[in-house]
């Protein structure tokens, strides 16, 4: 594999941000592609704590077997996808749609799962389909922010250390692909018994409450939003803090509930408003091309969606 460069890319920290790599040859095969990471498997991870994510460019990913094979040669064991707040569906083995939320409603930054007590520390996005415009998958480096929103915000992130942060969701019965966190309780813990989805909901560490129409009110554990990275020695914007606040809002949430203090108290607007204004200025946006597969160490990176005109298929992987 080769390391080239691309017009998106942003030195951070000293650092390019994310890697790219692309074959060697173009006649490389996937089993090839497949027997060099499994060669070169340190290497690469290595690499990819160094610069956050990858980005794998040209690479014979042709189909969503493909792009399971290609996750699956890492030798991570995969994720359920149980409490996490979108609508996926299952497309082969370990592989599933990415967030299917309506294309003109953006998705903000956030890092996957950070709401719940068990979060993948890798995931993979698959270009199966090129969005016609727009519908990039932004990545954006945990550690720049917060050290950005620490320089010029220090009480906003001494509040968020010493209080942590609760999520608060309301999941309805049903799934609803109208909005960006309309996975259905029933999805959401892998269940159709209620009884079932109350004891997940205390293992994840949460508290629930049933309403009207069978919706489910959970209530986070406590989390700290600001985390140390002990593989690296930094603090990391480890939250979906700007996610909550920007991203859900539909018919049974709001941003001022779903995200609040540990002790009740709401963020100040104009504090995540800041957050997301350093999110967007540090990001990288890199436009899909077919096959391109990116990979994310959830640990270090954030990701986004941006709007999109149809058709865009976009498939996603997620390991422990």
């Amino acid at each position: 594999m080769n390391k080239i460069s691309i017009k998106e890319q942003k030195l951070l920290n000293e650092t390019e941000f994310p890697l790219v790599l692309s074959p060697s040859s173009e006649n490389t095969t996937l089993q090839e592609t497949i027997g060099h990471i499994s060669k070169n498997l340190d290497s690469i991870l290595t690499d990819l704590k160094h610069h956050g994510a990858i980005l794998f460019r040209d690479f014979p990913i042709n189909d969503a077997k493909d792009f399971n094979d290609f996750c699956l040669s890492f030798g991570w064991k995969d994720l359920p996808y149980i409490g996490g707040a979108a609508v996926r569906k299952n497309v082969y083995g370990v592989v599933f749609t990415a967030n299917e939320a309506p294309p003109d409603q953006p998705i903000p930054f956030h890092h996957e799962m950070a709401q719940v007590p068990k979060f993948p520390s890798h995931l993979f996005f698959y270009c199966d389909v090129k969005p016609s415009e727009g519908g990039e998958t932004p990545l954006c480096l945990s550690n720049a922010v917060y050290e950005r929103v620490n320089a010029e915000r220090p009480n906003f992130i001494e509040k968020l250390r010493r209080l942590g942060v609760r999520y608060t969701r309301v999941l309805p019965d049903q799934d609803d692909p109208s909005s960006p966190i309309g996975r259905s309780w029933r999805s959401t813990f892998s269940t159709d018994l209620k009884e079932e989805a109350e004891k997940r909901c205390i293992e994840h560490g949460g508290t629930f409450e049933w309403l009207e129409n069978d919706c489910l009110k959970t209530v986070s554990q406590v989390f700290d939003p600001i985390r140390l990275d002990e593989r690296t020695g930094k603090l990391t914007w480890f939250n979906s803090i700007v996610a909550v606040y920007y991203g859900w809002r539909d018919s049974r949430n709001t941003p001022e509930t779903a995200i609040t203090y540990a002790d009740g108290t709401p963020l100040d607007p104009e504090d995540v408003k800041f957050a997301k204004e350093i999110l967007d200025e540090l990001c990288v946006s890199i436009e899909w091309k077919k096959n391109d597969v990116i990979l994310v160490d959830n640990r270090q990176t954030l990701h986004a969606r941006k709007s999109f005109v149809p058709p865009r298929r976009i498939l996603a992987a997620l390991f422990q």
